[in-house]
């Protein structure tokens, strides 16, 4: 390598280091004023609620594991 290139790499990261830290204090600063659901939005997509898959559905499964649990304590 030549003396011009190293040269010019140490000056690269020189810049990088007092670069840096402003760039982590601009990267905080952007994920405090982030909205939570905005950012889910637009990682997933709009969610509505009332259609499938996010719909709620009808049952919960409780009535059924109930009928199992009943099955299982009346095995002897």
């Amino acid at each position: 390598m030549d003396a011009g290139k190293i040269a010019q790499g140490k000056l690269w990261v020189e810049a990088w280091k007092l670069a840096g830290p402003a760039l982590e204090q601009l990267r905080r600063q952007e994920l405090r004023r982030l909205d939570g659901r905005r950012a889910i939005e637009l990682l997933c997509g709009p969610a509505d609620y009332r259609v499938p898959p996010r719909a709620p559905k009808p049952a919960s499964g409780l009535i059924e594991q109930q009928a199992w649990f009943m099955k299982a304590a009346h095995r002897d």
